[in-house]
């Protein structure tokens, strides 16, 4: 199979879902038009405080939110997901990002707006009461703890791998600082510094190629954890900064690099027109967990991501200028984080010279698993398809690690901007004002991930509770949905759009966390086997809170 023709496929596929279905959810099911008709604020206006809440161009906001949500997760979850065959993670991508993750984003940023901004935690109260936010609170806490840490474990290790990135994405932030002082804030257009931008960023990853910063001469075999503590402090600084200052032109700038990033990889890939090398379906990978239900776990950003919905109604939520703008930044963003999915996909299935070196790449679970080896994978399949350009495979190669690590950057301290939020609603629960301080709840988020980051030689103890994290973002999901559901039966409109994927990713999440409760019993890894208990009686007993609500309101209709 031909890979430029699976790209074709899945573009269109994209294009008539954002045509029709995103149009009619937007206008039968949520009925935006309606409310911006009547002049109904959405919270940026009801709320503008210039820091938090800040009324915000569409296309600027839809570069926050796709960078937020996007970060290396599409990247690294088809590329280990296409061990089982490139067919399955292809039908996924397609269908789970159409019906379900496109529409869960929706959905979490429109019930987000209509309950004040605030987050799901916050909206479960409101409609199913304080138990259940409490529980999401706690989800919420855990899997975002673990973003955090993983994240800057991630991003540490591109720069130790890709030393030539260390400038160019640098550069990226110096320069956004500058468009949000004297652009953004003044009001004027980012459209045009954005561009200029973008033209030094490519001349900087020239010259971050023919100079690349290392720390390992500076601190030897611990490069990698001062790299990790660098942009934990990044992260502090950025998740407390007014979104005006850094958040929005960095991801605008973002927005662009996406964008010249997708030209080159998807024009490349027609230039090229490699042939797939991958089987097309691989049941039985040696060592690997069985295809069903892992492979919907484990390829969750691409398609359908909990975290997806903390981004929503954590800070994209709060900058929404009209209502019907919704659609383009929530249901747009998923689909442009499908399509990096797709591309992944393929860089790691037709990236190779020959099925012999996929075969290589692949040969079992745990090489395949490898955080080098999936993010190698992706980083120089690309480069052979902007090779097509006649661009060099070096530069090629940091042409792409400039583009992850730029949105793995954002979603860290997107990151912590929700887990400051989170935080302060605990703090409001329990009548701990301190808690509310953006600076106190931004140096808890920090310092609780670094504590976990260093609970493992090499500062590698974020992956310690990883194997949990894609059950968890996808329990999360399930818990958005529901609320969505309940949300939509409250104001008396059909939710069948939204309660099948529930249902469907429903059995996914409970089979994928009874197997891990099965494998870490059999692995003797009873600490991680607890926590998959508590998630799961969680998710069980917030489903059941639900239902019970869901039916409350059929029985009064």
């Amino acid at each position: 199979m031909n890979g430029a023709i699976i790209a074709l496929i899945g573009l269109c596929a994209f294009a008539l879902a954002y045509r029709f279905y995103a149009g009619f959810l937007s206008q039968k099911i949520f009925n935006l038009e309606e409310l911006d008709r009547q002049a109904i604020k959405t919270p940026a206006h009801e709320f503008k405080d210039g820091i938090d809440f800040v009324p915000t161009s569409k296309n600027i906001l839809l570069g926050h939110h796709f960078s937020s949500i996007a970060g290396a997760a599409p990247i690294v979850g088809p590329a280990v997901a296409a061990i089982w065959g490139w067919v399955p993670a292809f039908l996924w991508i397609i269908f789970g990002v159409i019906f379900m993750g496109a529409c869960h984003d929706f959905g979490a940023l429109v019930i987000s707006m209509h309950h004040r901004g605030s987050s799901m935690a916050m909206v479960a109260q409101d409609l199913l009461g304080p138990r259940v936010r409490n529980l999401l609170l706690l989800v919420i806490f855990f899997l975002v703890w673990m973003v955090i840490a993983v994240f800057a474990l991630v991003i540490a290790n591109l720069f130790v791998s890709y030393p030539s990135a260390v400038l160019p994405v640098n550069f990226e932030i110096i320069v956004a600082l500058i468009m949000g002082l004297f652009f953004n804030k003044a009001g004027r257009s980012l459209k045009l510094p954005s561009i200029l931008a973008q033209i030094t960023l490519f001349i900087m990853i020239y010259l971050g190629t023919l100079f690349p910063i290392s720390l390992n001469p500076l601190f030897g075999q611990n490069a990698l954890m001062a790299w990790m503590i660098f942009l934990l402090i990044y992260s502090f600084f950025a998740s407390v900064m007014p979104v005006w200052l850094l958040l929005q032109p960095r991801d605008y700038i973002n927005g662009h690099q996406l964008f010249v990033g997708l030209f080159l990889m998807i024009g490349g890939l027609f230039i090229v027109r490699p042939e797939v090398v991958a089987p097309a379906l691989n049941p039985n990978p040696e060592g690997a967990p069985p295809l069903f239900p892992f492979l919907y776990i484990t390829i969750a950003c691409g398609a359908i991501s909990g975290f997806h919905g903390l981004v929503s109604g954590g800070t994209s939520s709060k900058q929404v200028s009209s209502w019907q703008e919704a659609k383009p930044v929530a249901y747009g963003a998923m689909l442009g984080e499908g399509l990096l999915a797709l591309l992944a996909t393929l860089a790691v299935t037709a990236g190779f010279d020959s099925p012999g070196a996929w075969h290589s790449h692949y040969a079992n679970w745990n090489q395949a698993n490898g955080l080098a080896a999936k993010i190698n994978a992706f980083v120089n399949g690309s480069a052979q398809f902007i090779n097509g350009w006649g661009i060099s495979v070096e530069i090629g190669q940091t042409i792409m690690a400039v583009l992850i690590i730029s949105f793995a950057a954002t979603s860290l301290d997107t990151a912590c901007r929700i887990q400051r939020y989170i935080i302060a609603e605990v703090g409001e629960g329990l009548n701990i004002p301190t808690l509310k301080n953006k600076y106190i709840s931004s140096f808890i988020a920090v310092i609780s991930a670094f504590f976990l980051m260093i609970s493992s030689e090499g500062g590698k103890g974020g992956l310690i509770i990883w194997p949990l994290f894609g059950a968890t973002n996808q329990m999360l999901a399930v818990l958005t949905l529901l609320l969505i559901c309940a949300f939509l039966i409250k104001k008396k409109r059909s939710a069948k759009n939204f309660l099948i994927p529930t249902l469907f990713l429903m059995v996914i999440t409970i089979g994928g966390l009874f197997l891990n409760i099965k494998l870490f019993y059999q692995s003797d890894n009873l600490p991680l086997m607890g926590l998959a208990i508590l998630l799961l009686l969680a998710q069980i007993w917030t489903t059941i809170e639900a239902f019970l609500f869901i039916k409350k309101a059929n029985s009064h209709a």
